[in-house]
């Protein structure tokens, strides 16, 4: 297939959105590097609004931008039913967890996992998102620019050092409050470039008369095949249920997110962040389903796609092609923002976890010529250039593969912690025994069916509830591992949480 050139004006416009997101990060160094709870926690300056669309913007990664619009491209809008799990998740969200996250005044989700079942669970949850998403970011990086350059001349390597580079600097000058309002611009940014590729695709097919009539004609909405239980990949039920426990892994136990939590003023504040957050996921379902619907519509009536063409790149195929230069680096600038956003919540949330969960919690008697921020900084430069090497490694090579495989096993233990998270929540007799149990059976049980190819949204729900399930009823017949969880369950909630037991533990990994 011929690569169209990229242009001139679409590179300004591209540099001048990178130069930008630098300015951002910049103009909030001061007043990030005040403390560990401004570099992480902003002092709970954020607005509810802005914070609700750090989340969105965090969660919307360019693999999304892309893939769910190829996925109603090819198929239809079955997907688009777990996208309403949001409104089911966030009153659990606002009733039970994000008071316990706020009233232990936590700074990464694992503090409560110690406070719940003691410091091994808490270093697990801890090590392994943090290496989940040393790796998540840089697939982030490497694949829309995969797409975008198998469309375009557009130098690979160049624009993943720009993107990756860029990504690292602001996150490392601006803390978390430079990366919630970069992520503000780049959703801004993301709801504008999406909204104008329907508009012209609306345009080049010819107006909403023929668009409707291609759509519905080829059943691009919905399909008697999304109610068909002999194939579980399609199945509307099964979809909801595992973006359901996707999501409360997400929502619950990922940093990255939870993080979000404690950078507004009040819970009420964060209560509507969330519902910020749940309406424009809500606004995300005409807007990226519609897009892949209009795409197939124009490329159904008006245009050809060449011979053996990867629906992969079909986002940035019809920006370069179809749409006038400037905008169209607008809207690819707009691509890169949804994984920027990923990508620098990722750093940050990670530097959060080196620093509050290993650091200051087994070596804080260290480092002492470095502040705890100087210290964040280092981690985040660090595992930036390391995914930011693996992005360029994996453009230049082939071992998309193995990086997978990398993703896969450490991603096994995601939604196995969000178990966890939910059964020291909802029962008493979990205990830090039950739940190391818990989450190896689940672990080995889900990657039994990952090679046994069972749908993979059947996957998270497995994983979810025999985490719980294990934790709980291995905690009913283990009781002499338990210790008093006053104000640590949802039945005592509104109770003072007693502190002795972790002093005791402090006091013994000093010792």
């Amino acid at each position: 297939m011929t690569k169209t050139g990229f242009g001139f004006w679409n590179c300004v416009v591209l540099l001048a959105y990178l130069v930008a997101m630098l300015g951002v990060g910049a103009y909030f160094t001061k007043s990030a590097s005040k403390s560990t709870d401004s570099f992480f926690k902003a002092n709970g300056r954020i607005p509810a609004w802005a914070a609700g669309f750090s989340i969105w913007a965090t969660t919307l990664s360019a693999i999304t931008f892309m893939s769910t619009p190829e996925q109603s491209f090819l198929t239809d809008w079955g997907y688009s039913v777990g996208s309403f799990t949001i409104f089911l998740i966030i009153p659990i969200l606002i009733r039970y967890y994000v008071p316990f996250f706020r009233k232990l005044q936590v700074t990464t989700a694992y503090q409560y996992l110690e406070k719940r079942f003691g410091p091994v669970m808490r270093v697990l949850g801890s090590g392994l998102f943090m290496l989940y998403h040393i790796g998540r970011v840089a697939i982030v990086i490497y694949l829309p620019i995969l797409a975008i350059t198998s469309v375009s001349n557009i130098n690979p390597i160049l624009i993943a050092v720009l993107v990756g580079a860029m990504c690292i600097i602001y996150a490392f000058l601006g803390g978390i409050e430079g990366v919630i309002w970069t992520d503000v611009i780049q959703g801004f940014l993301l709801l504008g470039s999406a909204l104008l590729i329907c508009g012209m695709a609306i345009f080049k097919t010819g107006g909403f008369g023929p668009v409707a009539h291609i759509a519905v004609s080829s059943h691009k909405f919905f399909s008697n095949a999304d109610w068909n239980p002999a194939d579980l990949s399609k199945f509307i039920p099964i979809i909801f249920a595992g973006q359901f426990f996707n999501s409360m892994y997400q929502y619950t136990g990922s940093q990255d997110v939870v993080q979000r939590y404690q950078t507004t003023p009040s819970m009420k504040a964060t209560a509507k962040s969330l519902w910020t957050n749940g309406w424009l996921a809500l606004i995300t379902i005409p807007l990226f389903f519609g897009m892949g619907t209009l795409l197939f519509c124009f490329y159904h009536s008006k245009a050809a796609l060449p011979g053996g063409f990867n629906t992969s790149a079909i986002v940035p195929y019809f920006v370069i092609k179809e749409i006038p230069a400037g905008l169209a680096g607008l809207i690819i600038a707009g691509i890169f923002a949804a994984a920027q956003s990923t990508i620098a919540s990722s750093l940050n949330a990670i530097s959060s976890c080196a620093i509050t969960d290993f650091k200051q919690r087994f070596f804080n008697n260290k480092f002492k010529n470095l502040s705890d921020v100087a210290l964040a900084r280092i981690v985040i430069v660090v595992s930036g250039l390391i995914s930011l090497s693996v992005a360029i490694y994996l453009l230049l090579g082939n071992a998309a593969q193995t990086w997978n495989l990398f993703l896969s096993v450490t991603g096994l233990f995601g939604v196995p912690i969000a178990g966890i998270f939910a059964v020291g929540i909802f029962t008493k007799s979990a205990n830090r025994f039950s739940v190391v149990v818990g989450v190896i059976i689940s672990a080995a049980v889900t990657y039994y069916l990952q090679t046994q190819g069972v749908a993979t949204l059947v996957q998270p729900c497995v994983s979810f509830i025999l985490a719980f399930l294990v934790s709980w009823i291995v905690g009913l017949m283990t009781p002499q591992y338990g210790h008093d969880v006053t104000g640590l369950t949802a039945k005592t909630i509104k109770d003072a949480y007693n502190p002795t037991v972790d002093a005791e533990e402090v006091e013994n990994a000093d010792a």
